[in-house]
């Protein structure tokens, strides 16, 4: 029998990749090591929706301080400190670091600092800090994420990513942001927040493509009214830097000056110098790991997990994948991960919540029904802010089961994830018709929307 160094070494120190490696290591006492060039913790709590909420939390306090007003609060006019958030984001990350790098060393996973790089079935080169060496293991795991992707716009070396605008020294005047996902809207709103001129520029018709239209509609309505400039059906043709900062050319010849280019056009599989190709590894057209249901790819030795397969990007779904994997190789129990009814957040402004199908989605194969509800939440109608809720249930008309759930609004979030509880349970709209609100709650909606909404008709020819 071959002697390898390790059982098992995973390149990618994510969630995904270190929950593998840990689970393996704690549960299943097996020697697992981590390679990592940049910080442990991956995209989701370096360089995303960690700081990025950290972010979202601090934009949400200029409301707070109107809306106080409303219930008697004379605070004075606030004065906001971008430094200061931004220090003291880094502080919390560091903390996160910290309890990742503590995690790997109770389980017993050795850290591999430096860029990892397939050489076989069984082996990987570190090219580190101290040198090159290289490992052997009876199982390579492969969880390197993704990684902005960006278009070949002339002056695109002017742009900056999420990556760089979690960091900015300054906080700009005037904003562009290109691209429509959710990443595109959630720093719409930071620095919409925050007083920038905010301008969102899509390719589309609307934000976040998608989702369910109800969603699409209502956040694009906020964002307007909160003072977001939405370009619709725009594209870049060009950036230039000026003396004062930066011009867009769009396609309509028009001209937006700027002191920030922001591009959220969607990320790509971090795969380029893994030298998975030259192990014979199968890679998809956009190089994303080709995998099957337990996580193998067409190589027996390699598996892959995460936001570098491109099944489901987001880090609960890393995080389950990797407990799969653990218990695939390891446990002797073969694992998949269920990806019906999985509950996603956009901490947008107001925020998103959604679960199941869209409409569009449950009307393919079957007759569906409807109910829908838009009202402002009650903290408003003291501080008389213009702000409204919008939640949206699809219900199967043959079966009464709960399709989808959709939500705008306040605390949108937090109710999707008890959602998400009822719809993998299989629950039907008489189980919500039959379950007793919280009052006075938005969440309550969920259980007394009993009016279903009449089929739009279609004006006759």
């Amino acid at each position: 029998m071959p002697q390898y160094d390790y059982d098992m070494i995973t390149i990618g120190g994510g969630s995904g990749g270190v929950r593998a490696s840990r689970f393996a290591a704690g549960q299943y006492g097996v020697k697992t090591a981590v390679v990592e060039n940049l910080r442990i913790g991956g995209t989701c709590v370096m360089r995303g929706c960690v700081p990025k909420k950290l972010l979202v939390y601090g934009a949400h306090f200029a409301e707070d301080f109107e809306d106080a007003a409303g219930y008697g609060w004379d605070a004075g006019a606030p004065a906001f400190d971008w430094p200061r958030l931004i220090a003291n984001k880094n502080k919390e990350l560091d903390r996160l670091e910290g309890v990742y790098h503590r995690l790997l060393r109770d389980a017993g996973v050795n850290e591999l600092t430096g860029t990892g790089r397939v050489i076989d079935a069984h082996t990987v080169e570190v090219a580190g800090p101290d040198g090159t060496r290289t490992c052997t293991a009876k199982y390579i795991l492969i969880a390197t994420g993704g990684w902005p992707s960006l278009p070949d716009t002339p002056g695109i070396e002017h742009a900056i990513t999420s990556n760089e605008a979690l960091d900015l020294e300054a906080l700009p005047k005037r904003v562009a942001i290109v691209g429509g996902g959710y990443i595109a809207v959630e720093f719409a709103g930071i620095f919409n927040g925050l007083g920038a001129e905010t301008h969102v520029i899509i390719r589309a018709e609307n934000i976040l493509r998608g989702f369910d239209p109800a969603v699409r509609d209502t956040l694009h309505e906020e964002m307007v009214k909160k003072g977001v400039s939405i370009h619709q059906e725009t594209t870049v043709q060009s950036i230039e830097k000026t003396a004062s900062g930066y011009s867009l050319r769009l396609n309509d010849d028009d001209i937006l000056e700027v002191d920030a280019v922001m591009y959220a056009t969607g990320r790509a599989p971090n795969t380029k110098g893994l030298g998975l190709e030259q192990a014979g590894v199968t890679l998809t057209a956009k190089g994303a790991v080709v995998v099957d249901d337990h996580f193998k790819t067409n190589v027996d030795s390699i598996y892959a997990l995460g936001d570098v397969i491109d099944r489901v990007q987001l880090t609960p779904v890393a995080l389950a994948e990797g407990m799969a994997v653990a218990h695939t190789l390891f446990g002797g129990k073969p694992t998949t991960v269920d990806y019906a009814n999985i509950p996603t957040a956009v901490f947008s402004t107001p925020p998103v919540g959604t679960v199941g199908l869209t409409e569009e989605q449950a009307r393919r194969d079957r007759e569906v029904v409807i109910y829908q509800s838009h009202f402002r939440p009650m903290k408003y109608t003291l501080s008389g802010r213009d702000e409204h809720t919008m939640m949206k249930m699809i219900v199967d008309k043959k079966t009464d089961r709960v399709l989808g759930c959709h939500m705008v609004g306040l605390d949108a979030a937090e109710m999707t994830q008890a959602l998400g509880i009822a719809l993998k349970a299989g629950a039907t709209k008489t189980d919500f018709d039959a379950t007793i609100g919280i009052h006075p709650t938005a969440a309550e909606e969920w259980v007394t929307m009993r009016t279903p909404l009449r089929p739009k008709v279609e004006a006759a020819d």
